[in-house]
Protein backbone atom coordinates (compact mmCIF):
# COMPACT_ATOMS: atom_id res chain seq x y z
CA UNK A 1 0.00 0.00 0.00
CA UNK A 2 2.82 2.44 0.82
CA UNK A 3 4.49 1.59 -2.51
CA UNK A 4 1.25 2.42 -4.34
CA UNK A 5 0.90 5.74 -2.49
CA UNK A 6 4.49 6.73 -3.26
CA UNK A 7 4.08 5.66 -6.88
CA UNK A 8 0.84 7.68 -7.14
CA UNK A 9 2.51 10.78 -5.70
CA UNK A 10 5.47 10.46 -8.10
CA UNK A 11 3.12 9.93 -11.04
CA UNK A 12 1.08 13.01 -10.07
CA UNK A 13 4.26 15.13 -9.82
CA UNK A 14 5.42 13.91 -13.23
CA UNK A 15 2.02 14.62 -14.80
CA UNK A 16 1.92 18.14 -13.36
CA UNK A 17 5.49 18.86 -14.46
CA UNK A 18 4.80 17.39 -17.92
CA UNK A 19 1.58 19.41 -18.23
CA UNK A 20 3.38 22.62 -17.26
CA UNK A 21 6.17 21.88 -19.75
CA UNK A 22 3.63 21.18 -22.52
CA UNK A 23 1.67 24.35 -21.66
CA UNK A 24 4.79 26.51 -21.94
CA UNK A 25 6.53 24.74 -24.84
CA UNK A 26 3.40 24.64 -27.00
CA UNK A 27 3.10 28.43 -26.92
CA UNK A 28 0.07 28.66 -24.63
CA UNK A 29 1.83 30.63 -21.88
CA UNK A 30 1.17 34.37 -22.07
CA UNK A 31 4.40 36.17 -22.86
CA UNK A 32 3.20 39.64 -23.88
CA UNK A 33 3.19 42.30 -21.18
CA UNK A 34 -0.47 43.00 -21.99
CA UNK A 35 -1.52 39.34 -21.58
CA UNK A 36 -3.28 38.24 -18.40
CA UNK A 37 -1.03 36.57 -15.80
CA UNK A 38 -0.74 32.81 -15.47
CA UNK A 39 -2.82 31.55 -12.53
CA UNK A 40 -0.92 32.12 -9.25
CA UNK A 41 1.94 33.89 -11.10
CA UNK A 42 1.88 36.95 -8.83
CA UNK A 43 1.40 34.83 -5.71
CA UNK A 44 4.35 32.54 -6.45
CA UNK A 45 6.60 35.46 -7.42
CA UNK A 46 5.73 37.36 -4.23
CA UNK A 47 6.17 34.22 -2.08
CA UNK A 48 9.58 33.50 -3.58
CA UNK A 49 10.83 37.08 -3.21
CA UNK A 50 9.56 37.45 0.36
CA UNK A 51 10.98 34.07 1.41
CA UNK A 52 14.37 34.96 -0.08
CA UNK A 53 14.43 38.42 1.51
CA UNK A 54 13.42 36.94 4.87
CA UNK A 55 16.66 34.92 4.95
CA UNK A 56 18.91 37.96 4.40
CA UNK A 57 20.52 40.10 7.09
CA UNK A 58 18.66 43.33 7.80
CA UNK A 59 21.36 46.05 8.00
CA UNK A 60 20.62 49.56 9.12
CA UNK A 61 20.97 52.25 6.42
CA UNK A 62 24.58 53.29 5.93
CA UNK A 63 23.59 56.92 5.38
CA UNK A 64 21.35 59.08 7.57
CA UNK A 65 18.00 60.25 6.21
CA UNK A 66 19.14 63.88 6.26
CA UNK A 67 18.58 66.63 3.70
CA UNK A 68 21.93 66.19 1.92
CA UNK A 69 21.46 62.44 1.41
CA UNK A 70 17.84 62.88 0.33
CA UNK A 71 18.82 65.49 -2.29
CA UNK A 72 21.69 63.29 -3.53
CA UNK A 73 19.34 60.31 -3.61
CA UNK A 74 16.83 62.40 -5.59
CA UNK A 75 19.48 63.18 -8.22
CA UNK A 76 20.34 59.49 -8.65
CA UNK A 77 16.65 58.49 -8.58
CA UNK A 78 15.78 61.07 -11.25
CA UNK A 79 18.55 59.80 -13.55
CA UNK A 80 18.23 56.05 -12.97
CA UNK A 81 14.76 55.22 -11.59
CA UNK A 82 12.17 57.84 -12.55
CA UNK A 83 11.58 56.56 -16.09
CA UNK A 84 9.93 53.44 -14.62
CA UNK A 85 8.98 54.39 -11.04
CA UNK A 86 7.73 57.92 -11.69
CA UNK A 87 8.07 61.31 -10.05
CA UNK A 88 5.86 63.22 -7.61
CA UNK A 89 2.90 64.79 -9.39
CA UNK A 90 3.80 63.29 -12.78
CA UNK A 91 1.69 60.72 -14.66
CA UNK A 92 2.96 57.20 -15.27
CA UNK A 93 5.40 57.18 -18.19
CA UNK A 94 5.25 55.14 -21.38
CA UNK A 95 7.91 52.69 -20.18
CA UNK A 96 6.03 51.96 -16.96
CA UNK A 97 2.73 51.52 -18.82
CA UNK A 98 4.32 48.94 -21.11
CA UNK A 99 5.87 46.77 -18.38
CA UNK A 100 4.56 43.64 -16.70
CA UNK A 101 4.52 43.44 -13.83
CA UNK A 102 3.95 47.16 -13.57
CA UNK A 103 6.71 48.90 -11.61
CA UNK A 104 5.44 50.52 -8.43
CA UNK A 105 5.04 54.28 -8.70
CA UNK A 106 7.14 55.19 -5.68
CA UNK A 107 5.83 58.71 -5.14
CA UNK A 108 2.15 57.88 -5.67
CA UNK A 109 0.29 56.25 -2.81
CA UNK A 110 2.26 54.00 -0.48
CA UNK A 111 5.07 53.06 -2.90
CA UNK A 112 7.71 51.30 -0.81
CA UNK A 113 7.56 53.54 2.26
CA UNK A 114 6.28 50.52 4.18
CA UNK A 115 9.42 48.52 3.26
CA UNK A 116 12.57 48.75 5.35
CA UNK A 117 15.41 50.70 3.73
CA UNK A 118 17.61 47.56 3.61
CA UNK A 119 14.96 45.84 1.43
CA UNK A 120 14.91 48.70 -1.08
CA UNK A 121 18.72 48.73 -0.97
CA UNK A 122 18.82 45.02 -1.83
CA UNK A 123 16.32 45.45 -4.69
CA UNK A 124 18.25 48.37 -6.20
CA UNK A 125 21.61 46.64 -5.82
CA UNK A 126 20.55 43.19 -7.10
CA UNK A 127 17.44 43.75 -9.23
CA UNK A 128 14.51 41.34 -9.39
CA UNK A 129 14.38 38.64 -12.05
CA UNK A 130 11.53 38.58 -14.57
CA UNK A 131 10.24 42.02 -13.53
CA UNK A 132 12.34 44.43 -15.56
CA UNK A 133 14.00 45.72 -12.36
CA UNK A 134 17.74 45.84 -13.14
CA UNK A 135 20.48 45.47 -10.57
CA UNK A 136 22.68 48.55 -10.16
CA UNK A 137 25.63 46.90 -8.40
CA UNK A 138 28.73 48.13 -10.20
CA UNK A 139 26.89 51.05 -11.83
CA UNK A 140 26.08 52.96 -8.66
CA UNK A 141 28.20 53.23 -5.55
CA UNK A 142 27.07 51.69 -2.29
CA UNK A 143 26.46 55.20 -0.93
CA UNK A 144 24.31 56.15 -3.95
CA UNK A 145 22.23 53.00 -3.54
CA UNK A 146 21.71 53.75 0.17
CA UNK A 147 20.74 57.34 -0.67
CA UNK A 148 18.08 56.11 -3.10
CA UNK A 149 16.87 53.50 -0.57
CA UNK A 150 16.55 56.16 2.14
CA UNK A 151 14.77 58.48 -0.31
CA UNK A 152 12.11 55.93 -1.33
CA UNK A 153 11.67 54.78 2.27
CA UNK A 154 10.79 58.37 3.14
CA UNK A 155 8.99 59.26 -0.12
CA UNK A 156 5.84 60.22 1.77
CA UNK A 157 7.66 62.87 3.82
CA UNK A 158 10.19 64.53 1.54
CA UNK A 159 11.04 68.20 1.92
CA UNK A 160 10.39 70.98 -0.57
CA UNK A 161 14.06 71.02 -1.64
CA UNK A 162 13.98 67.28 -2.42
CA UNK A 163 10.72 67.71 -4.35
CA UNK A 164 12.27 70.57 -6.30
CA UNK A 165 15.34 68.43 -7.11
CA UNK A 166 13.04 65.66 -8.37
CA UNK A 167 11.01 68.14 -10.41
CA UNK A 168 14.00 69.88 -11.99
CA UNK A 169 13.99 68.85 -15.64
CA UNK A 170 11.44 66.13 -14.96
CA UNK A 171 8.86 67.07 -17.56
CA UNK A 172 10.46 67.08 -20.97
CA UNK A 173 7.85 67.77 -23.63
CA UNK A 174 7.80 65.15 -26.37
CA UNK A 175 8.48 67.88 -28.93
CA UNK A 176 11.82 68.55 -27.22
CA UNK A 177 12.71 64.90 -26.69
CA UNK A 178 12.05 63.81 -30.25
CA UNK A 179 13.50 65.42 -33.37
CA UNK A 180 10.87 66.97 -35.56
CA UNK A 181 10.07 65.07 -38.70
CA UNK A 182 7.40 65.08 -41.31
CA UNK A 183 4.79 62.35 -41.22
CA UNK A 184 5.58 59.30 -43.30
CA UNK A 185 4.02 59.41 -46.76
CA UNK A 186 1.00 57.18 -47.27
CA UNK A 187 1.69 53.90 -49.04
CA UNK A 188 0.31 53.48 -52.51
CA UNK A 189 -1.73 50.37 -53.13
Amino acid sequence: MVKGLILGILLAILLIAGGAYFFISSGHAPVATSAPPIPFEKTFARLGLNAYLGKLPHPEPQVPADEANMVSGAKVYKEQCAMCHGLPGEPKGAIAMGMYPAPPQLFHGVGVTDDDAWESYWKVENGIRLTGMPGYKGQLTETQIWQVAVLVKNADKISASVKSELAAGAATPMSMAMPSSSPAPAKKK
